[in-house]
């Protein structure tokens, strides 16, 4: 089920850079959490298919993933458990800890005993949340991606322009004049264009592209 979202503050949201298992029995049944970076949701299917490939005799392969700071979508599946008791558990883990760019899929082994709707949705999110508890989660900057073209003779004043505003360089080229990529922080996009309108006698040309993530 793919669900709609209030857009949260880029400050709170955080991602992970690697992969996380845990895995815990509730009456007798065996829920495996696997929780894992993903960037769209091309990557999410092939991942899904090995564990599906892993895990074939499992009973479900609930999950739930959320993706792209600038726009964020969000997606549960409850893979035939009783409808929402599994990938929306796990959905509000992802959210509860502002987690983007990652996907959690639970695995279960039916141990025999029903759990009821209460049981599931506990068990569940009780899944995600070991995962969520054991990985490293670092903050995402929200930025604005920026082209800027300069003279060798300017690369004093861009050191200076890459420290006072924090810019992040992603890309470089070196030709007859230096063209950077740099990723400005959101908050500081005004200050640094009215800086860089002061330094347009020296040949310094800038675009602001887009916005992305860090």
């Amino acid at each position: 089920m793919l669900f709609g979202s209030s857009q949260p503050t880029a400050s709170t949201l955080k991602q992970i850079r690697s992969q996380t298992e845990t895995s815990f029995h509730e009456k007798g049944s065996k829920f495996m959490g696997y929780l894992f970076p993903v960037d769209d949701k091309t990557a999410f299917d092939a991942k899904l298919e090995i564990l599906k490939n892993n895990y074939p005799d499992a009973t479900h392969h609930c999950y739930a993933w959320r993706l792209n700071p600038t726009h964020l979508e969000e997606f549960a599946q409850d893979d035939g458990e009783p409808s929402g008791t599994a990938g929306l558990p796990i959905l509000n883990q992802l959210k509860s800890f502002d987690v983007v760019n990652a996907a959690l899929v639970v695995v279960r082994y039916y141990g025999g005993t029903n759990l009821g709707k209460s049981g599931l949705i506990q068990a569940y999110g009780a899944a995600a949340e070991l995962c969520l508890q054991k990985v490293d989660l670092q903050p995402i900057k929200h930025i604005w991606k920026l082209k800027i073209t300069y003279p060798y003779d300017a690369q004093n004043t861009i050191e200076k322009l890459k420290h006072r505003f924090n810019l992040n360089e992603l890309n470089s080229s070196y030709t007859d004049r230096v063209s950077l990529i740099l990723g400005c922080p959101v908050d500081s996009k005004k200050r640094l264009q009215n800086r860089l309108s002061q330094l347009a006698h020296r040949n310094i040309e800038a675009e602001f592209l887009e916005e992305s993530y860090l």
